[in-house]
């Protein structure tokens, strides 16, 4: 592995050289908003990468919670994921369509819950395709396994941690939805929900971070990061959207040795669909220096 590339994100040919190894587990982790007018579901079932498990980031979640794809509870996660016939001790790669959208959030949660052997495809389906690697339409059954949970919730920050995070300003919050939506000029996808950010906000679009579906360097996600006024000897919290995208700035922070992160769960579908929570629009206001 180069030194300028994340540790967390592999390569096809890396890949496609261990399919099939007792240990390693692949998953397909596609998730699309429905202005991307993509069907994961039907997407893995005309193709997956071999061995591949459809992972279902709205099945797998908590069902309490009228919020999209929520933490599930460690013990509802491990049943699922089991079931799946993944542990905790197996190499865990997770991919998605587009190459760095929804499957950092899979990687995310699998560490949250104690998994440590966790990666992310480079380039995703999407590129493994236009490289003419295998396919395989038929979903593979796996022989059920265990997994033992070891949840960090101090990753995860609750809707009351967060109004507490932002009248602080005790941590920088990175937000990765679009600029427009930060700025509250372009709407939200989501009825009744307002435009804007949290005050203090910094933002860091998710695509910034790829090129192609590849992940950027190490060097490069660094200058995207600082350039955003985010400073990387300090804590940070993500959020964006519905917690989707948020995993792509931790997938990053982490990469560049920051381990001082949480994410927050509810992001925008919580906070924006309030109305007694704290909302600015416009640009972010210029870091201090």
């Amino acid at each position: 592995m180069s030194e300028t590339k994340s540790r967390f994100v592999v390569s096809a040919d890396w890949l496609q050289s261990e399919l099939g190894k007792a240990d390693l587990r692949v998953l397909d982790a596609s998730f699309y908003l429905p202005a991307q007018k993509r069907d994961a579901d039907a997407e893995y079932a005309a193709g997956h990468i071999p061995g591949a498990i459809r992972f279902d980031q709205d099945k797998i979640a908590d069902h309490s919670t009228s919020l999209p794809h929520t933490i599930p509870s460690p013990d509802y996660f491990a049943a699922e994921v089991g079931r799946l016939g993944i542990s905790k001790n197996d190499r865990i790669v997770v991919y998605d369509g587009i190459g760095l959208f929804a499957s950092p959030r899979v990687w995310w949660l699998f560490r949250v819950m104690g998994a440590k052997n966790v990666f992310v495809l480079d380039g995703g389906l999407d590129g493994w395709k236009a490289e003419g690697r295998p396919l395989e339409a038929e979903a593979p059954n796996p022989a059920p396994a265990t997994f033992t949970p070891d949840f960090d919730e101090s990753r995860v920050v609750t809707f009351d941690t967060m109004r507490d995070i932002v009248s602080s300003g005790a941590m920088q919050i990175a937000d990765a939805r679009s600029a427009g939506r930060f700025a509250a000029v372009e709407p939200e996808p989501r009825a009744g929900m307002r435009s804007g950010h949290m005050p203090g906000a910094r933002n860091l679009p998710s695509g910034v971070f790829a090129s192609q579906g590849r992940f950027k360097s190490l060097p490069e996600l660094r200058q995207t990061i600082e350039d955003a006024g985010i400073d990387l000897s300090k804590p940070v919290v993500t959020s964006c959207g519905s917690g989707i995208t948020a995993a792509i700035i931790t997938l990053a922070l982490e990469s560049l040795g920051h381990n001082d992160n949480k994410l927050y769960d509810g992001s925008w579908s919580e906070w924006g669909s309030r109305d007694d929570t704290p909302i600015v629009t416009g640009p972010p206001t210029q870091a201090k220096v």
